[in-house]
């Protein structure tokens, strides 16, 4: 299963930015669908997922600013980013888990998308 995510660029503090990542490959279905990220220096960090398809999870510091969403059609996750801070700053990768066609489980990560936030 391979992903590909799109959306990431330099915006200035206050703005907003939109991440989409699509799941290809022989997918029977997707468990759970999320976004995580990294900032120079630091370990990668959750920031949302949906897991089961409608359960949704925040992290605390994007609470209120972030929305993630799924279109179960076409295996596409995306995570709406309002009222970006400098903090925000790092490589957002997208993340998926779930079962293949044949059967077995699968967990893959996309090519990771820049997100600048200048201040």
């Amino acid at each position: 299963v391979q992903l590909q995510a799109s959306g990431g660029g330099l915006v200035q503090a206050g703005g907003s930015l939109r991440l989409s990542c699509v799941a290809s490959g022989r997918i029977n279905f997707i468990h759970n669908m999320g976004w995580y990220r990294q900032a120079p220096g630091k370990q990668r960090v959750l920031v949302a997922e949906i897991i089961s398809g409608s359960r949704t999870d925040y992290a605390d510091f994007v609470k209120g600013r972030f929305t993630i969403s799924r279109d179960k059609s076409k295996n596409t996750v995306s995570l709406q980013m309002n009222s970006l801070k400098p903090d925000d700053t790092a490589v957002y990768y997208c993340y998926v888990a779930g079962m293949t066609a044949s059967f077995t489980g699968f967990s893959s990560w996309g090519q990771g998308t820049q997100v600048t936030v200048s201040s």
